[in-house]
């Protein structure tokens, strides 16, 4: 039997919350799984502090609490009971959270995976920050750069918002891979709803990264814990650039063979700072600096 939410704000309060929290202060968690090396704490603190805003950030590690993935809906109530005012939720949880939400945002529908939840009068509203974030870092580390045909490995909850951006951002033919065929094909249902006869399954790998102009990998693999590349990086060509959105650590093998190459790059980090920033002001209803929250994640390596 699970435990009640009242058992896991109890976990919660004695393992998670600061001990020298601020009455008063706006508490929020970031849920998922293996996240004790995020920069969120102290990207969102420090901002606070600078901004005289009373503020906590706290890590909602299902692995170091030893939670199942089926205790989702119960940690929902139980931060909702303990007074949370908003909560970013990052892998495996993405999508998984929709069904334990009020309503999402109408610029979330669309993507169909939540990274930031503000809760408020038992409301629960779901948004997604990631996808305004990576076109964002697109715009500002590779102005210019083609987008006719791109081609994005992954198909799960980041994948789906990186997919948007990158239709916002103008691509006409985007290919998705992922090793699971079927979320794959899902994705590309979805976003062909909204943005038809620019999405398409994937085709031959090797055919699909050769004639395409850059490539995203969207996936896990390249972090720490999930080393390597999502394809053969001596496919591409210099003439292509390559993006990431995993920021640790923040030069993936990807992106060092990509720049041997000769390719142009883009690490993860510029999204994992904007989609910070608009978490921020979602949190608080203040609007961050975007210099200041750069700096404090270059403060928490």
């Amino acid at each position: 039997m699970g435990r009640s939410a009242g058992e896991i704000a109890a976990l919660l309060r004695e393992t998670v919350l600061p001990k020298d929290a601020e009455a008063g202060a706006i508490s929020i968690g970031l849920i998922g799984r293996g996240i004790q090396s995020s920069r969120s704490p102290m990207m969102h603190e420090r901002e606070g502090a600078r901004l005289g805003i009373r503020y906590s950030y706290a890590l909602i590690d299902f692995d170091r609490l030893g939670l199942p993935d089926d205790a989702l809906g119960t940690v929902l109530d139980a931060a909702e009971a303990l007074g949370f005012a908003g909560l970013n939720v990052t892998h495996p949880f993405k999508q998984a959270v929709i069904p334990f939400l009020s309503r999402l945002a109408e610029d979330t529908e669309a993507i169909g995976a939540v990274n930031t939840v503000v809760l408020g009068n038992g409301v629960r509203v779901g948004h997604n920050t990631d996808c305004w974030g990576f076109a964002e870092s697109f715009r500002e580390g590779l102005p210019g750069s083609a987008v006719q045909w791109v081609v994005q490995f992954g198909a799960g909850g980041a994948g789906a918002a990186v997919a948007c951006a990158l239709m916002e951002l103008g691509v006409e033919s985007l290919a998705i891979h992922d090793i699971d065929a079927a979320r794959a094909r899902d994705l590309v249902s979805n976003l062909a709803r909204r943005f038809p006869g620019r999405v398409r399954p994937a085709g031959q790998l090797a055919d699909d990264i050769r004639n395409s102009d850059g490539v995203v990998n969207t996936t896990p693999v390249g972090m720490a814990k999930y080393p390597g590349t999502p394809f053969r990086p001596e496919l591409l060509a210099a003439r292509q650039w390559v993006a990431e959105i995993i920021y640790f650590p923040q030069d993936t093998e990807l992106l060092q063979k990509a720049r041997a190459i000769g390719c142009r790059v883009l690490p993860g980090r510029g999204m994992a700072v904007y989609q910070a920033v608009r978490a921020f002001e979602l949190f608080t209803g203040i609007a961050p600096d975007r210099a200041a929250m750069a700096s404090h994640f270059e403060a928490a390596a």
